[in-house]
């Protein structure tokens, strides 16, 4: 029983991380650039003081990590990309009956009778 749940749960993980990391990363990108500079404004307006403008956390250290992310990002998109291009060329080569372990044995019988 205890072997059937981890299953799932590492199904689950291995097929929800990548959305999970792009809205990780949006909601990151809300909070520093819209929500937090408006309670910073709030903040500073209930208190009489205009103290300083909200820098976002995000960009200090040159922007690192949105590069960072972005990175993550990009090549865990183009990997799946890759994933569903593979499993599209299977299924296509799967639906007119053409089986490739057949035509790896063909070739190679091809090939040992030049």
């Amino acid at each position: 029983m205890a072997v059937q749940k981890d299953k799932q749960f590492n199904d689950w993980f291995n097929h929800r991380w990548r959305p999970a990391a792009a809205w990780v990363y949006m909601v990151i990108c809300v909070l520093d650039f819209a929500l937090f500079p408006i309670f910073w404004s709030i903040l500073q307006a209930h208190q009489g003081i205009a103290i300083t403008q909200w820098v976002p956390l995000t960009l200090q250290g040159a922007g690192l990590f949105h590069m960072a992310y972005g990175a993550i990002l990009g090549v865990t998109a183009w990997s799946r990309g890759k994933e569903k291009i593979t499993a599209m060329e299977n299924n296509y080569q799967g639906s007119y009956g053409i089986n490739s372990n057949a035509n790896n044995e063909v070739e190679g019988s091809i090939n040992e009778n030049r």
